[in-house]
């Protein structure tokens, strides 16, 4: 009877020695990079996994990753706004480790339109709506801006142009050569100069004009 147990104790160990020599076989070490394929920098936060299974990791912060795979497996690289690539590790490695540098291509990613407006719920966006202005249209801009007020706001301050500053030259030139050798008239001892002072002044004349507002 002990050695009947004693036979069944050893072929148990021998079951589970040869079980763990069968799953230990085609471990490897598999290591990389993930870069990208403009400039080579690293892709962080990439998931690495085995094709059809639930094992895998993520790589780190500078795109490094390590795990324990298998021989013959196909790993899947996926990150969002690159295209996923396949690797397939060999099965003629001599050594129980794998590295490589995995090169990852952009990919475009189309996102559904979003609209932003400012108004955090519909009952404010509503009140908004109510209290809007509508801006005038182009007559009423037309005529704001033909308005006698706004055309003298705006030729009191233009400059002259090249017949004004023609015909001022042409005044002074003939002014001077209509006094040449005499003394020409002093304006403060013209009657006539005074009176036409005193009713530009009685009509309102030298009055500070108001400015008109701009739209």
């Amino acid at each position: 009877m002990k050695k009947l147990v004693l036979l069944a104790f050893v072929c148990v160990l021998s079951a589970v020695s040869q079980a763990q020599k069968i799953d230990h076989e085609g471990l490897v070490q598999f290591s990389g990079v993930i870069v990208t394929a403009d400039s080579l920098a690293p892709i962080p936060f990439t998931s690495v996994m085995i094709k059809n299974s639930n094992r895998g990791t993520i790589s780190d912060y500078f795109g490094f990753f390590s795990f324990v795979a298998k021989m013959r497996d196909t790993i899947e690289f996926g990150a969002i706004g690159f295209k996923k690539a396949i690797f397939v590790i060999p099965d003629t490695l001599s050594d129980m480790r794998c590295s490589m540098i995995q090169i990852l291509k952009p990919d475009t990613i189309l996102l559904r339109e979003v609209v932003i407006f400012p108004w955090p719920t519909k009952e404010q966006f509503k009140e908004a709506f109510i209290q809007l202005r509508i801006p005038d249209d182009d007559l009423a801009r037309a005529e704001k801006n033909l308005s006698e007020g706004k055309l003298a706001f705006l030729a009191s301050g233009m400059a002259m142009d090249g017949s004004m500053n023609f015909k001022y030259a042409m005044e002074q030139n003939s002014t001077r050569l209509y006094y040449a050798g005499q003394l020409p008239p002093n304006n403060l001892l013209n009657p006539i100069a005074w009176s036409k002072f005193i009713q530009m002044w009685q009509n309102g004349a030298f009055k500070k004009k108001e400015t008109p507002s701009k739209d």
